[in-house]
């Protein structure tokens, strides 16, 4: 087949963004071109990992380092509603979301039919949580990419996504829809108004993308997977069993202080690292421990001071070389971190803030792969019983370690490329 160019246009978050990474990565060991479509803020991101990209507003333009902070400046006024359950945040951060996103989508429309015209992709690839009509419309196959929680896609049998339930509380589930619908009625309005203008048929209540006629690529590995009403076709729907980037080799640094300890990575992303008061915490903790830690900070680490010496701060882990090489993990729940502990069998506490990072923490303790954690309301001796049963429990290992050998077996990064290839194979 001769070369053939892929479009990725992931949502500007690093989870997605380096998702997409990872799949474009093997889509040109293949021999084929992988170009980006990107928030500003995030151009530099794809074009340090070596690919092509292209700026997409989806807001009123600004300076690229201004829009690389528009996330990170939304998370952090939201610290407070952190504290609320899932359902109660539905009325401040969750509305507020779906503002910010339906007006990317109207942003978004004005750049993407040109854009598209110039790149000319056989194949476009979205990671997002709304639809973009220049996409569906553009006249080539496009698939959609669902890094969040597996209950992006609905099912009447399962969590509503962001919901954080279990999923046999079938009462919440119906609580948390219908509160859901109320609140976001008229953003969703405002959406359908949006999708008749660009010659699309209106959504029902509460959804605001749909899935791909062509294909629709999936994160869960078999093992943390729903059980459905409806079994999703595999002719339209593919797990790719987790789906992992490469990165440069990390060396676990000299500690002056345990260095023979267990060894902990401790992140809640890029976003989450505002919540300072949290990881201050918790390096305290550290710091009366038996075990040593590497904890990200993100753009904060300026704000820490007398950080013991068996914890080491920074800015970034290449966090796909740092967790193999962890004996637990303590993370917010995005979904690169938690397949990544899955891929690698890593056991991980999970305290969750918002959006999938509810569902994850759910599903990662009701699937026996480790621990739901509220992200307050807790007293170090419950955090420490936690990580020494990540550290000591028989079981829990064992079920990582059937999970982990399964999902490297399946190559995700290479079943994704392969697919994609196929299907632009197939529209010739």
């Amino acid at each position: 087949m001769q070369q053939k160019t892929f479009a990725f246009f992931p949502e500007a978050a690093f989870g997605p963004a380096l998702n997409s990474v990872g799949i474009a990565q093997a889509i040109e060991r293949m021999g084929h071109k992988a170009v980006f479509l990107s928030d500003p803020g995030f151009v530099s991101v794809y074009k340090d990992y070596g690919f092509e990209a292209h700026g997409v507003n989806l807001s009123e333009p600004m300076p690229a380092e201004q829009m690389a902070k528009f996330w990170e400046d939304f998370i952090n006024e939201h610290i407070p509603n952190f504290r609320k359950a899932p359902i109660d945040q539905i009325d401040n951060y969750v509305k507020e979301c779906w503002e910010a996103i339906v007006d990317s989508a109207k942003w978004a429309q004005k750049d993407l039919p040109g854009i598209l015209a110039q790149i000319k992709p056989d194949v476009i690839s979205v990671d997002n949580v709304i639809l973009f009509p220049a996409i569906k419309q553009h006249g080539v196959p496009w698939v959609r990419i669902i890094s969040c929680s597996e209950n992006e896609i609905e099912d009447e049998a399962i969590p509503p996504h962001l919901s954080g339930m279990s999923e046999n509380d079938s009462e919440g589930h119906a609580a948390f829809r219908a509160k859901f619908n109320e609140v976001i009625k008229l953003i969703h309005d405002d959406f359908n108004t949006f999708l008749a203008e660009n010659n699309e048929e209106p959504y029902p209540i509460g959804q605001f993308c749909e899935a791909s006629p062509h294909l629709n690529l999936m994160l869960y590995p078999r093992q943390a997977r729903y059980k459905r009403s409806v079994p999703l076709d595999p002719a339209q729907y593919q797990f790719l069993e987790g789906c992992v980037r490469q990165e440069d080799a990390y060396e676990v640094p000299t500690f002056k202080k345990n260095n023979d300890g267990p060894l902990l990575y401790i992140s809640f992303g890029s976003l989450g690292a505002g919540d300072t008061d949290l990881l201050n915490r918790l390096i305290t903790l550290m710091g009366n421990s038996r075990y040593r830690a590497l904890v990200n900070v993100g753009d904060y680490k300026d704000d820490y001071s007398d950080i013991p010496d068996n914890v080491i701060i920074d800015r970034w882990f290449p966090q796909p070389s740092v967790i193999p090489k962890m004996d637990a993990v303590i993370h917010h729940g995005g979904n690169n971190s938690f397949t990544e502990c899955l891929y690698f069998g890593k056991p991980a506490i999970i305290m969750p803030y918002v959006w999938d990072g509810h569902d994850n923490a759910m599903r990662v303790q009701e699937t026996g792969h480790g621990f739901r954690s509220d992200r307050y309301d807790w007293t170090d001796e419950e955090m420490i019983e936690k990580i020494e049963a990540c550290l000591n429990d028989a079981a829990l290992a064992a079920k990582l370690n059937a999970t982990s050998a399964h999902m490297q077996s399946e190559n995700g990064q290479e079943k994704a490329a392969k697919l994609l290839v196929q299907l632009a194979g197939r529209s010739q």
